[in-house]
């Protein structure tokens, strides 16, 4: 996993802008999280869920006013992957994910962490955790 100022996804390769910060703001500016996730050869030919959730410093979900009121900054998906005929069997597969972010509700001079669960599993290295900037004095 990568932050971003933005990330696609080509033919199965991450493209990424301004990659690897760990610093924003303090404005609202536009983001990304890339991701290059290895599924085991027995993982392949299922389904897999993913879900990736912004969190505070205590853990809790950041919230931002939406069309249906006050939601937690949250996405979800799925992916299946097949096994090439071309690597050889037990390799890993590659799956490569980007989400871009408009301007998030951040405050400036805090911390913050993109959480993924995937299969409802989770690791500590599936983290990406970052600051905001103080406010700009004037």
């Amino acid at each position: 996993m990568l932050l971003c100022d933005s990330a696609q996804v080509a033919d199965g390769k991450l493209y990424v802008l301004g990659g690897g910060w760990s610093l924003i703001g303090p404005d609202p500016t536009p983001s990304a999280v890339a991701m290059k996730i290895d599924v085991d050869w027995n993982d392949a030919e299922r389904p897999h869920h993913w879900e990736l959730f912004l969190v505070d410093t205590d853990g809790q979900p950041v919230m931002a006013e939406t069309p249906d009121g006050l939601q937690p900054i949250e996405v979800r998906g799925d992916f299946t992957v097949s096994r090439p005929d071309s690597i050889p069997p037990g390799s890993p597969i590659d799956v490569s994910l980007a989400l871009n972010f408009g301007p998030l509700p951040l405050a400036p001079g805090s911390r913050y962490t993109w959480r993924l669960v995937i299969d409802g599993e989770t690791d500590d290295s599936w983290i990406l955790a970052f600051s905001t900037r103080p406010p700009h004095e004037a």
